[in-house]
């Protein structure tokens, strides 16, 4: 029998199955079954054990078989290998503990905007509030399913968020925890041939959402499609762009403008028809929400309704007694999060699709100050910041200058993205270039200095130098070129009164300091390329415009 076969049985077997039941049916049931309290707003709170307070990339694993073992990148730190007779195990021990449930919950959706590609999803799981996670993150299945590419093709995921795998069962398969010195508790394990995923002992809503994220980045391009880890939007005249970086470099924040409507924040994909969202929904990181500077996600979040009616999920964060919250108290973790249905914002476009993008910008948060606020990029040029995946984090907040760490994240969700590298990095070169998509790379970091020394670009700034970029303002302006970084900066920026700025080195006192600053950065790209891609099939005109080389 095979394991959608067992999955099957399983459901048609148990006493009391709950098949995709109604939004309002799942809240009432989490609330009844203590998995969350109603807060003063009516959301939904409700905090996991302190290991699934984020994801657990050491407990990511995925199954490594001769006949697909050459489509993945098993040299990325972030895939790891298990063997087929492992995750026979835990999809083994899934269902047994699934069994043995007094209720099971069974709901199904799917992933992409664009009913030609959508990944119809099963999950099955014991729990009301990962069902209602499912509920808001994932779409429904729409009535014109068939005729995706994928429509014969389901993935299922089991879900036992709050039960705990055996150690000694494990021994010599799953990594050691080195709090206990005995097999890990927990898996977020995939075999992405045989199509099914099981989230055993990982509370946290990501472990779902990040699961199926990754086996989309996996199956999307072998059928002509450009995964993406991303914000999209579209202005009023049907031009949309792209936005891609990581955490901090202001993608959400950027992607909320007035006068565009957003297709949503964070997974995308590009066909040969445009790009569409992959989802339903938002998981927004909630530390430090200031309802001035993110109104919308915010009002999303923290309106006033009816619990059932309401059904936003917020996990981790610091709640009171009278039910309202406090997003700038960590104690509890840094990581809390807030899912929420996409038309719980205000300025969405239904459905989240559009044409091909007329713009994509890569966002980096250069905290070494050496980074121009915006610079054009050639499709190879892109192609190698794709790659890169570059930003900056900051190592302390102590007093003084503090040196920031350089950060790579391949396609700017390197745990996400299984396949060797360059099969993403020329989809994209082929979709720039078929479709004429201008790129550039923006800076939201540093000017004047590296952190401690410099100042933050002004949010201001940056908008108007997205704005220059997604109007079409800087295809025509002068352009020179940076030496170091092989970029290519405009003189002048419509809407920048000071056009000074958009040369790094006019910003800083002490131009030795400078030049020392940007070489050490270029130096470290050329030593990260080299060491993620030295043994890939990278084309020489990508590598020639690495910093550093």
């Amino acid at each position: 029998m095979s394991m959608p076969e067992k999955i099957a049985s399983l459901l048609a077997n148990h006493a009391r199955v709950i098949a995709n039941a109604a939004r309002k049916n799942l809240i009432q049931d989490s609330i009844d079954g203590k998995e969350a309290l109603v807060s003063e707003n009516g959301a939904l709170a409700t905090w996991t054990p302190a290991e699934s307070t984020g994801r657990s990339p050491l407990d990511t694993i995925m199954v490594r078989r001769p006949e697909s073992e050459g489509e993945i990148d098993w040299d990325s730190p972030n895939n790891l290998s298990i063997e087929a007779s492992t995750f026979d195990m835990l999809f083994e021990d899934a269902l047994s503990t699934l069994a043995n449930k007094e209720r099971l919950y069974q709901n199904d959706r799917v992933l992409g905007a664009d009913s030609r590609w959508a990944l119809p999803v099963q999950l099955v799981t014991d729990r009301a509030l990962s069902a209602l996670f499912t509920d808001n993150m994932f779409r429904p299945v729409p009535e014109d399913i068939s005729r995706s590419v994928f429509s014969d093709q389901p993935f299922f995921l089991l879900a036992c968020p709050y039960d705990k795998l055996d150690p000694k069962r494990y021994q010599d398969r799953l990594r050691i925890n080195p709090a206990t010195g005995l097999p890990s508790d927990m898996a977020v394990a995939i075999d992405l041939d045989r199509r099914v995923g099981v989230v055993y002992g990982s509370a946290y809503g990501g472990s779902i959402k990040k699961m199926i994220f990754t086996v989309m980045n996996y199956y999307l391009p072998a059928a002509g499609i450009l995964p993406l880890h991303c914000s999209a939007n579209e202005g009023p005249d049907g031009d949309s762009a792209l936005l891609l970086g990581l955490s901090g470099t202001g993608k959400t924040t950027l992607s909320a403008d007035a006068r565009r409507a957003l297709l949503g924040d964070d997974e995308h994909g590009w066909s040969d028809h445009g790009i569409a969202n992959f989802e339903n929904g938002c998981y927004a990181k909630l530390i430090d929400l200031d309802p001035k500077k993110e109104p919308e996600i915010h009002e999303a979040v923290f309106h006033a309704d009816d619990a059932l009616a309401h059904g936003v999920i917020v996990e981790n964060a610091m709640m009171y007694p009278d039910g309202h919250f406090d997003l700038f108290d960590d104690r509890i973790t840094p990581n809390s999060r807030a899912s929420y249905p996409l038309h719980f914002l205000s300025n969405i476009k239904n459905p989240p699709a559009a044409g091909h993008p007329s713009t994509i910008l890569f966002l980096t948060a250069d905290a070494n100050g050496v980074l121009p606020p915006v610079s054009r990029l050639s499709q190879h040029q892109a192609m190698l910041w794709f790659l890169m995946g570059y930003t900056s984090k900051l190592a302390g907040t102590e007093t003084g200058v503090v040196d920031p760490k350089t950060v790579f994240s391949r396609f700017f969700g390197e745990p996400f993205m299984p396949r060797n590298p360059g099969v993403y990095a020329d989809m994209l070169g082929e979709k720039l270039a078929a479709h004429k998509t201008e790129a550039y790379l923006v800076n939201t970091g540093w000017s004047g200095g590296p952190y401690g020394v410099g100042q933050r670009m002004d949010i201001l700034l940056t908008r108007e130098i997205v704005h220059a970029t997604l109007s079409g303002a800087l295809k025509n302006v002068e352009y020179q070129e940076d030496k170091i970084f092989h970029l290519q900066v405009p003189r002048t920026c419509p809407g920048v009164a000071d056009p000074a700025v958009l040369w790094p080195q006019n910003t800083w006192a002490d131009k030795a300091a400078f030049l020392d600053r940007a070489r050490k950065l270029a130096a470290q790209f050329c030593a990260h390329f080299d060491k993620a891609y030295g043994n890939k099939d990278i084309d020489a005109k990508i590598r020639a415009q690495c910093p550093g080389k």
